[in-house]
This record gives structure tokens, C-alpha cells and sequence, in this order.
């Protein structure tokens, strides 16, 4: 008698988007017609993605409600002309690519797991999608891929920048982001998902003081040949070759650049730069 295996991919199938929102969300990203069910289909999704829709945690750094449902992430990047951080990208992202029939699995991954330790495990939500072969489908971190890489180890060239997986302890594979990146390290287990714990690591994100989200404003947004990084009031310009740095004066300037750069509809930009201001004054007392 055979034995019936449990489905790793039945719980993100729990999330996916209806019709119409998926509808509306291939319309967000910019995406006509069919997508093929294939490694090139899910490398055009992706790539649009990025390119179309911000990074950002600000709901966490002004302490507004942030949600683990990709139905939220939806209305708020979809309708909201807002982006998202790692829950809501690759929740959302996740989401679609279920409702298209791609093969999903939610991962609880791990940012910097190196320095933060166990505390670190689902600290990030992150994405396999099967194919002929599995594949890490990572809209979620800030500052790394722009499209989606087979989960093997080996290094990673895309834009001119320089990744590399390798396996790291008890059986997590290690993606090292490039020598720019923000996020040093991002790990996962390729069968590891536990909502549960991403339930617990995202609210002690957006709740405990200690959380890196509530003390610094952090948006970022890829271009075809890098991406733009705000951090606090400095705005970076980064490429393979380097950075351009650019300090953020005021109020009216940071509406500015959430308007023209990010492409963001952010209410409460005021109460936002009050905030940046107190985040930049506490960290040179």
C-alpha cells in the first residue's frame, strides 16, 4: 500500500489571489497576456515586480498596522499605489504566482542569521517555486536579485552584481547578497515553512523597540541597472560601480522623492520626516 505523502505546496495555495485580483495585480506590474508556466514566465513576472513596485517598511518604522495576508499586501500595493517589505512583496508575489498555477512553497527564511542567531528564523518570508527544477523566486529583499535563481549552490551574476549560495549549517542554504547590499545574508531550508513563525518574527519586527524597522525609515527601489536606497534622510544611487549619495533636506524633498523616485503614495509625509529627524538626531547623541 502506498503511503500519502503530505503536499509542500498546500499551504501557500491557502493564499492565493482570486481572479480579479490577480487581475488587477498583472495589471499593477505592468503584465499583458499569458504567462508561461516555465522558468522564463516566472523570470518575467519577477523582473516586472521589482521594477514596478517599491520596497519599503515605513508602516513599520510610523508603527501603522502591518499584516502576514497577502490579501491586505494586495489592497494596500494594488489600490494603495504603496509598496510593501518581505511579507507583503513575496506574500503578494507568492500569491499571484499560485493563482497562475505555479508550483509555491512560503519558506521561513532568515535575514543575517550569522550575527542575529535561532532569533533570526522567519525574520524573512521567502519563495521556492517549483519547475523542472526548484527555484528561488526572492522579491523580498531590499537590495538583492532581480530575478529568480535556481536554489543550487554556486555564484550569481546579475546587472554586474555578485551573489553566491553556498550551504551553511544544519542544512540551510546561504545566499550572500553583494558587497553593497544591505541585507548581508539572507538563509533558508528548502522545505522549512513555518508560519507560524513568521507570524512571531513579523510582530516582534513592527512591535519590540529593539527592532531595526522601527528605528530607521528604509525604502529602496530597483532600476535597470541598480537601485535607489533611502535610508533615514540619505538617498543612495547605487550601481555596480559604486554609490551617489544624496541628503534629504526637508519635508517637501522626501514627498518629492517618494513621488518621483519610488513612485509611492505615502500619506503623513510630515509626521514621516519628523520621525527621520528624531531617528537621525538619536543616532549621533
Amino acid at each position: 500500500m502506498a503511503l500519502s505523502l503530505p503536499d509542500p505546496h498546500a499551504a501557500a495555495r491557502g493564499f492565493a489571489l482570486t481572479e480579479t485580483q490577480l487581475k488587477t495585480y498583472l495589471a499593477r506590474i505592468g503584465v499583458d497576456g499569458p504567462v508561461t508556466i516555465d522558468r522564463e514566465g516566472l523570470t518575467r513576472l519577477h523582473r516586472a515586480h521589482l521594477l514596478t513596485v517599491t520596497w519599503e517598511a515605513i508602516d513599520c518604522f510610523m508603527g501603522w498596522p502591518v499584516s502576514l495576508d497577502p490579501a491586505a499586501a494586495h489592497a494596500k500595493i494594488v489600490h494603495g499605489g504603496r509598496g510593501g517589505w518581505c511579507f507583503e512583496m513575496n506574500g503578494l508575489f507568492g500569491a499571484a504566482l499560485q493563482a497562475l498555477g505555479f508550483q509555491v512553497m512560503r519558506l521561513a527564511g532568515c535575514v543575517d542569521l550569522p550575527k542575529l542567531g535561532s532569533a533570526a528564523i522567519g525574520n524573512h518570508l521567502t519563495l521556492r517555486v517549483d519547475l523542472e527544477r526548484p527555484y528561488l523566486a526572492e522579491v523580498g529583499v531590499a537590495d538583492a536579485l532581480i530575478d529568480p535563481v535556481p536554489m543550487a549552490l554556486g555564484e550569481i551574476e546579475q546587472r554586474g552584481f555578485a551573489f553566491r549560495i553556498d550551504l551553511a549549517e544544519a542544512g540551510w542554504l546561504r545566499l550572500h547578497n553583494h558587497e553593497q547590499g544591505i541585507a548581508g545574508t539572507i538563509d533558508l531550508k528548502p522545505d522549512y515553512c513555518d508560519e507560524a513563525a513568521l507570524q512571531r518574527s513579523m510582530e516582534w519586527l513592527v512591535h519590540d523597540v529593539g527592532s531595526p524597522f522601527r528605528n530607521a525609515l528604509a525604502v529602496f527601489r530597483h532600476v535597470e541597472d541598480g537601485y535607489f536606497a533611502l535610508q533615514n534622510d540619505v538617498l543612495r544611487r547605487v550601481t555596480p560601480g559604486g554609490a551617489e549619495k544624496t541628503v534629504v533636506s526637508d519635508a517637501d524633498h522626501l514627498a518629492e522623492l517618494f513621488d518621483t523616485v519610488f513612485a509611492l503614495n505615502v500619506p503623513q509625509v510630515p509626521q514621516i520626516w519628523d520621525k527621520v529627524v528624531d531617528a537621525r538626531q538619536r543616532s549621533v547623541a
